[in-house]
């Protein structure tokens, strides 16, 4: 995209582009469409990740469905990693939440990475298993039609949790026509797809089902089970247009949580083996949204509200036999809330002092009403409960975001964020009830500077932050030893900084940096020996950021993503500055076929460097690299055949470690400290038959 001239109306050119929804309408595919590809809108997305003056920052982009498809995904939140340096993995059952790495952080479930599906934050305050925790399971990746994404507490539209970044899913409105996936594989896989989008009242229904079961490679069946229902009414365009989108989630599973190394060595289990076989857990989720868009003369309005009803009963042991020796240490954590929020925009175009200018003034809330609880329990059933308490957390925020072009190589984004949180604790311990409050202002500010057509330069400062637990804004006593504990903060800042730039010597080629730093007062950090989390040190992140994107044929995309970090503690403790989980190096290849005749697909290469496991740094978990492959070919207009490889050359690589005390049956009353392990799968193959009707 050409840079537009010195005059007002060349300055409006990008104006607009500041003011347009990221999902407006284009003509610049990503890749080359093929009018006959079932899953295919009929609407061709612009790829603006790559356009210069698109952006205000080098660390953000999109990707699109095309993209999205050419890779396969072994789990939905897999979709993510199209996201550079992200990395996803899992230490449980395909049911439970998976565990998320980004730029120095082990963002355990989702805490410090804002996610939405949509218009529907993922991210749930004061959750039984950890605060923020993001379970995308109900995501399918043939529905999302665009994966928006931000790192860094840059952008006033972002909130809580997006102190490292944040990602929008869009889902399709409308397919090409009705079709119908089915796919096996090994380990018991099944999975049947469905979906079909009839036009309705001037608009498009998009009607879709799932159907999963999977045991996976584990000598305890994970037994898992799930489905994914969606009804989704659009019409008009991103521009100008509504849209109401029910979705509903159901599952069940068993898992191996992570294991202790030396029970693997000395032969007490496999390596895919269980020391609990009764863990695992049951989900449910339902969610109503609703969108509505409209150009004005002037700018545009935008408004959504949404609603949610989620349920999850989970059943870990990480410590087998350390702290109740005759039962062992299983215990249940339950979730059960009722959400709902709501976000209204307002956008403006003027000139100010004879420049060109866009603001955008809104207001976002969300309230959540939560049953939460702690119970100890054998073989899922409950022997005590350890805490259950009701809580109402209640958010709200107003933002606004101006930006100024100076001229046509010039701009500058100023923005502002004030947040107010309340939480109210009825606790089943009195003293660990009550009420508290508080508010944070996150300024921002980047500078924006062209210096020719092809390149543009960024120069990023904000101040972000993350809501802590509401049972930890109240709490004065331990429910387990009743020490007494200081409640903590409700909310937290962090201050990022951020140089980058962004290259595009022609429309098939783009390439980016970033040099980032992030510091934060405190986070949440995972506690092995209590399968929870709980605030921590302050700690200071930094790192750089290099990614590329080449089309050498409009059917062909290559990618390439290096991510190197280094995060520590500052605060001087004696344990020691390292950050357990934090991940110092990502790197990542693909390529992407789509339209290549009969032939599509894509080949991936992610490798994920060592993480220090403890304070002093003295254990480190292992790195690992991994390649999946996906070859699609198209036997007749309407019937494509896909196979999908993960791990495709069996690499021996553990999606997450830890180091923690742990006891088995036999050993020493307290405990051995140990490397405890979740493995990766083998190898493993996927064929799916998909038809278009």
């Amino acid at each position: 995209m050409p840079i537009p001239s010195a005059s007002p109306a060349g300055a409006w050119r990008v104006a607009a582009l500041a003011c347009a929804a990221c999902g407006a309408a284009g003509t610049v595919p990503a890749l080359a469409r093929d009018p006959d590809a079932t899953l295919e809108p009929v609407t061709v997305r612009a790829e603006r990740d790559a356009a210069i003056g698109s952006t205000d920052a080098a660390s953000r982009g999109a990707v699109d469905a095309a993209r999205i498809q050419a890779r396969p995904a072994l789990r939905p939140a897999d979709v993510l990693e199209w996201i550079p340096g992200l990395v996803v993995t899992q230490h449980s059952g395909d049911g439970k939440a998976n565990q998320y790495f980004l730029r120095g952080f082990n963002l355990d479930h989702g805490t410090d990475f804002a996610t939405s599906v949509a218009g529907v934050p993922v991210n749930l305050p004061t959750h039984a298993h950890g605060h923020g925790y993001t379970d995308l399971n109900f995501v399918v990746p043939e529905w999302v039609e665009r994966i928006e994404w931000r790192k860094g507490p840059y952008s006033a539209l972002d909130g809580d949790f997006s102190a490292a970044g944040a990602a929008d899913l869009r889902l399709r409105s409308q397919l090409a026509r009705p079709m119908g996936q089915l796919t096996l594989g090994g380990n018991g896989y099944r999975r049947v797809l469905g979906a079909a989008s009839p036009r309705v009242a001037d608009g498009h229904l998009l009607l879709g089902v799932e159907a999963l079961a999977n045991d996976g490679p584990w000598e305890v069946p994970q037994q898992a089970r799930r489905t994914n229902l969606l009804a989704r009414w659009s019409a008009g365009t991103a521009a100008d247009g509504h849209d109401v989108t029910l979705m509903g989630y159901d599952a069940r599973w068993t898992s191996t949580d992570q294991v202790p190394l030396r029970a693997i060595d000395a032969g007490t289990i496999g390596r895919y083996g269980s020391l609990d076989p009764t863990t695992g857990g049951d989900s449910s989720r339902w969610s109503l949204s609703g969108g509505w868009r409209r150009s004005l003369q002037d700018g545009r309005v935008e408004a959504s509200a949404w609603a949610l009803r989620y349920r999850l009963d989970l059943f870990s042991n990480f410590t087998y036999a350390l702290d109740r020796p005759e039962t062992g240490d299983q215990f249940e954590q339950s979730d059960a809330r009722t959400a709902y929020g709501l976000r209204v925009a307002r956008s403006w175009r003027a000139t100010l002092g004879g420049l060109p200018t866009t603001t955008t003034l809104g207001v976002q809330a969300r309230q959540d009403r939560i049953d939460v609880g702690l119970h100890d329990t054998q073989a899922r059933e409950r022997l005590a409960t350890v805490r259950a308490d009701r809580v109402v957390s209640t958010q709200a925020g107003v933002f606004a975001e101006h930006t100024t072009f100076w001229s046509e190589r010039v701009r500058t984004v100023a923005g502002l964020r004030l947040d107010h949180q309340d939480n109210r604790v009825d606790a089943s311990l009195p003293d660990n009830g009550g009420r508290a409050s508080a508010a944070i202002a996150s300024p921002k500010l980047a500078l924006v500077v062209t210096p020719s057509p092809t390149l543009e330069t960024f120069a990023s400062v904000g101040r972000g932050f993350h809501s802590n637990d509401a049972r930890g804004s109240t709490a004065r006593l331990d429910p387990r030893t009743g020490d007494a504990v200081v409640p903590v903060r409700p909310l937290v800042p962090a201050l990022g900084y951020e140089l980058g730039a962004r290259w595009a010597p022609s429309p098939a080629f783009v390439a980016s940096v970033a040099a980032w730093v992030l510091e934060i007062d405190s986070e949440l950090v995972f506690v092995g020996d209590a399968g929870t989390t709980e605030p921590s040190r302050a700690s200071r992140r930094r790192g750089v950021e290099l990614n590329a994107r080449w089309m050498p044929w409009r059917w062909m995309a290559l990618d390439a993503d290096l991510s190197l970090s280094r995060a520590r503690f500052v605060d001087g403790d004696g344990a020691g500055p390292f950050i357990p989980g934090s991940v110092g190096r990502v790197a990542s290849l693909g390529a992407s076929v789509v339209g290549a005749g009969a032939w599509s697909g894509g080949l991936r290469m992610r490798h994920v460097g060592p993480r220090p496991l403890v304070e002093d740094g003295s254990v480190e978990s292992s790195p690992f690299t991994l390649a999946d492959l996906r070859v699609g070919y198209r036997l007749a207009p309407r019937i494509d055949v896909l196979l999908d490889v993960f791990n495709l050359t069996d690499r021996r690589a553990n999606d997450i470690e830890y180091f923690y005390r742990s006891r088995l049956p036999g050993e020493p009353a307290a405990g051995v400290d140990d490397r405890h392990l979740h493995p990766a799968e083998p190898r493993t193959v996927r064929l799916s038959l998909r038809v278009g009707f």
